[in-house]
């Protein structure tokens, strides 16, 4: 058999292993030499290809499409520095725990460190950020190399999802000539009689039961007991951990990315105001913790850190399935690597219901005090103020909707003023590196297969660091509302300390730069408004409720009152809430 039919049998037999191990879709950066992977995945009639021509756009757009719906996806570039644009959202998916399959060709091991044209070491080029790292076998048509290459895909598959999920990288050095025969008989065809050349098992780490009591004990002998959730995407435990809750009388300080602020499901002890809260001392005082259950990543709000850091003498014990260490307060006592679901319940069961306690009734009353007096401080307001953006923008999402949020100041802005809400609101946000970069691709990515509407809520200068990203929109008839608050720089920097040095911050910090977002908008086939009213913005987003494809909606906002702004509303609704302690 000739050189490309064997080949393309090998690469064939790779890319069929993927999709029998539950890949179901590729994102492809464009390029020579992947050139066999390519065009094969194009012609699996199981697998959905997506094209996106930049690199850096094209990585976070694949970990948006498997962050959403927690399923690994492949990405696929051709050799050379197309490899290395993919860094940032390799890093990301890592620390986000996001399963994603990073494909990429090389020169074959003899014009490697030649002087060959796009020819680099690509060698664990993700170093410790990918899972696991394969140089590929050069391609033969031995039935041994095509089970190698089906092992392979298989493997990479299950380590990409086994806990905690994340990257594996695979590069491929592939010899010329690089077009497959497609007119190969039984190019799908499976060996071995098996659906699956290779199962990798999932399976979920448990406590023994003297471990168990030890937390029990805990549990039971806490006066005042927190539960804190931090983003989490584990099926079932949206329920098992309220349920403990309600059990425990512990209330559940829920960042936005948890999903416990939105949804049908019961509420009762979700504090989501804790961040304007913990931000008092006064109040840290009343409400501090003698133990705190922490699941998921760690929350949004600095406030809390600074409690939980600040206060070593706080028991913390961390559930993780993923076995990570994930506490910057380096004062948990607990670590416990087990799976959150099955923690709640083994708890549940072992635990003694208790009566709601004057600490627990604190949290509840001051959280309610909290979303009554923004409510009412927020119909007053005229000003275009980004606290009233997000709730507004919460009264006008539909149900079942998708919010992904941007980093720097629009996630904190969610995590201070999006209160709880019955819609079916799932909220998504870069939180692994925290970076702005890839904001605008990785929503894209996630409006693949979202149920309904997905919008993207996102600063000026993190929508500049993708403006690229928005050409997914265009190519892959996709439909995403963009919010875009435009207060023309770095909006987060006015509340950093950097903030008192008038003479270099505009230029270092503040970084204004005066962009005209409906042109580019206008290239890529968008619909474009600026509204400048709070009537104007309710208006335009119910009249584009509808309109599909890219729409972008800008409200300026002025990032010199902001800072001014939010803290004196904040500290109104902070006064009230020691008053109503004190009584």
């Amino acid at each position: 058999m000739n050189r490309t039919d064997s080949f393309t049998r090998y690469v064939a037999s790779f890319v069929d292993e993927l999709v029998r191990s539950g890949v179901e879709k590729v994102v492809i950066s464009p390029g020579s030499r992947s050139t066999p992977l390519a065009i094969l995945m194009a012609e699996h009639p199981k697998l959905t290809c997506y094209i996106n021509v930049d690199e850096r756009s094209a990585g976070f757009f694949a970990l948006g499409i498997a962050k959403a719906g927690q399923k690994p996806v492949a990405l696929l570039c051709t050799s050379g520095t197309a490899v290395a644009n993919y860094y940032p959202a390799v890093v990301e998916a890592h620390y986000a725990r996001v399963p994603l399959l990073v494909l990429t060709a090389d020169r074959p091991h003899e014009l490697r460190d030649v002087g060959a044209p796009q020819a680099i070491d690509q060698i664990h080029m993700y170093g410790h950020y990918a899972k696991w790292f394969v140089d590929l076998a050069i391609p033969e048509e031995q039935p041994t190399m095509l089970r190698y290459a089906r092992t392979v895909a298989a493997r990479a598959v299950g380590t990409a999802l086994t806990s905690p999920a994340g990257v594996v990288h695979l590069n491929f050095p592939l010899r010329e000539p690089l077009v497959p025969n497609l007119n190969l008989a039984n190019l799908w065809s499976k060996q071995d009689n098996r659906d699956t050349y290779v199962h990798i098992a999932a399976t979920s780490p448990v406590l023994s039961d003297n471990q168990l009591d030890t937390i029990v004990q805990l549990a039971e002998g806490a006066s005042a007991g927190l539960i804190v959730c931090g983003e989490h995407h584990v099926p079932g435990f949206l329920e098992h951990v309220q349920r403990l809750s309600e059990h425990l009388k512990f209330p559940v300080l829920a960042d936005p990315l948890s999903q416990l602020r939105a949804g049908d499901h019961n509420k009762q002890g979700i504090i989501e105001s804790y961040n304007t809260i913990l931000a008092d001392s006064v109040l840290v005082e009343a409400l501090k913790p003698d133990v705190v259950i922490r699941f998921g990543a760690m929350p949004v709000s600095k406030p809390l850190t600074l409690l939980l850091k600040n206060n070593p003498d706080i028991m913390q014990i961390v559930v993780d399935q993923g076995g990570g260490f994930r506490d910057p307060t380096l004062n948990a006592a607990y670590m416990i690597t087990c799976d959150e679901t099955i923690f709640c319940k083994r708890l549940l069961g072992k635990v003694s219901k208790r009566e709601a306690s004057p600490y627990y009734d604190k949290w509840v009353q001051c959280n309610e005090l909290y979303r009554g007096m923004v409510d009412s401080l927020m119909e007053q307001m005229t000003e275009m103020f980004e606290g009233k953006i997000v709730r507004e923008l919460q009264k006008l999402l539909p149900d079942q909707s998708t919010l992904i949020v941007g980093n720097s100041m629009p996630i904190r802005d969610v995590d201070t003023f999006f209160s709880q809400t019955t819609k079916g609101i799932t909220i998504l946000a870069n939180r692994g590196a925290s970076g702005i970069d890839g904001v605008v691709s990785t929503a894209l990515g996630a409006s693949v297969d979202a149920p309904k509407r997905t919008f993207l809520l996102i600063g000026d200068l993190s929508f500049y660091h993708d403006l690229n990203g928005l050409l997914a929109a265009k190519m892959n008839n996709l439909d995403l509302t963009i919010i875009l608050i435009n207060n023309d720089g770095g909006g987060i920097f006015s509340f950093l300390p950097q903030s008192k040095e008038e003479k270099h911050f505009e230029t270092l910090y503040g970084t204004p730069i005066g962009l005209d977002f409906s042109k580019v908008v206008d290239m890529y086939n968008g619909f474009y408004e600026k509204v400048e009213s709070w009537e104007e913005m309710r208006t335009l987003f119910r009249s584009i409720e509808s309109r599909k494809g890219l729409n972008v909606i800008e409200v300026p906002t002025d990032r010199k009152n902001r800072v001014n702004i939010h803290r004196e509303m904040l500290d109104c609704v902070s006064q009230e809430i020691r008053k109503v302690l004190k009584q």
